[in-house]
């Protein structure tokens, strides 16, 4: 079975489409899928599809959506209802737990890869981390979660996964500039400051691209550009570190022209060490 949250829900098999088109139980589906593989409370369930004001009924209409998502399981998968209610969407006891059943999963591929192109980037190997976090970006089709009604708890996870896709942008971006690629990168970067206003790491890759590309007086506008947004928005001023960026720009710091892991560009981006985000708590959360 393959599961793809990284754009619309998709869950199939053989070409065969379980998700179903109703928003609610669509909903439920894609907790279940975001969450493969553990168990999600009926608490959480019912939290999610109705917030802080559930019917009476919300228990038996969880129910009710669990047996229609069982009955389009089977179809997809071509085995019986009682077969999916076993194995695939079992009840654990006090939730649920949709079964990965040895298929795909975008958006765990997504976050493998894109720790293999993190580790590859620090270890120097560009050439390789610019193919591996091509490859993790290229598995997105959209928003995450796009077309499906989100509450908390999905809301919540779309926010993690598109922080996740964010860096991954971020590393292949410092990738490409350290492979001489600034010319190319202008006009992606241009977008993407223009679409965060207050990120300091991309403003940082912009300015270099635009310095490297022979245009400082571009880098330094787009330096008090970030500055006028962060005091407005936020009352502060921007970190030293991209103000000695700033500064090694005026004075055109041979430095920014080497490939670099200096003090002045080395990203220090918010990631964890270890291979990424689980997509589910250690233990089961309830409402």
């Amino acid at each position: 079975m393959n599961i793809g949250i990284l754009g619309p829900l998709v869950v199939r098999s053989s070409g065969r489409e379980a998700a179903p088109t109703a928003p609610k139980p669509r909903q439920l589906l894609a907790l279940l899928a975001a969450r493969v593989d553990q168990a999600v409370s009926v608490d959480m369930l019912i939290d999610e599809l109705w917030e802080s004001r559930p019917p009476s009924s919300a228990v038996t209409t969880v129910q009710t959506y669990i047996v229609q998502l069982r009955r389009a399981l089977a179809g997809a998968l071509r085995i019986s209802p009682a077969e999916v209610a076993g194995d695939i969407l079992p009840f654990t006891g006090w939730g649920y737990r949709l079964a990965s059943a040895g298929g795909t999963h975008d958006a765990q591929t997504f976050l493998r890869c894109a720790e293999m192109g993190r580790e590859a980037l620090a270890a120097g190997s560009h050439d390789q981390a610019s193919v591996i976090l091509r490859r993790a970006l290229r598995m997105w089709r959209g928003p995450a979660l796009a077309g499906v009604r989100l509450g908390p708890h999905l809301f919540a996870h779309r926010t993690n996964l598109e922080e996740y896709r964010l860096a991954a942008v971020e590393q292949r971006v410092e990738v490409d500039l350290r492979l001489g690629h600034h010319h190319e990168l202008i006009s992606e970067l241009s977008a993407l400051v223009l679409q965060n206003p207050l990120h300091e790491n991309l403003h940082s890759l912009f300015m270099m691209s635009l310095y490297r590309a022979g245009r400082p007086g571009q880098a330094l506008d787009a330096f008090h550009k970030l500055r006028r947004c962060l005091s407005e928005e936020l009352g502060i001023e921007p970190s030293p570190r991209i103000r000695n960026l700033q500064q090694a720009i005026l004075a055109a710091d041979p430095i920014l022209e080497a490939e670099t892991r200096s003090r002045l560009f080395r990203l220090e981006l918010d990631l964890p060490s270890g291979p990424g985000p689980r997509l589910l708590p250690s233990r089961p959360v309830s409402g």
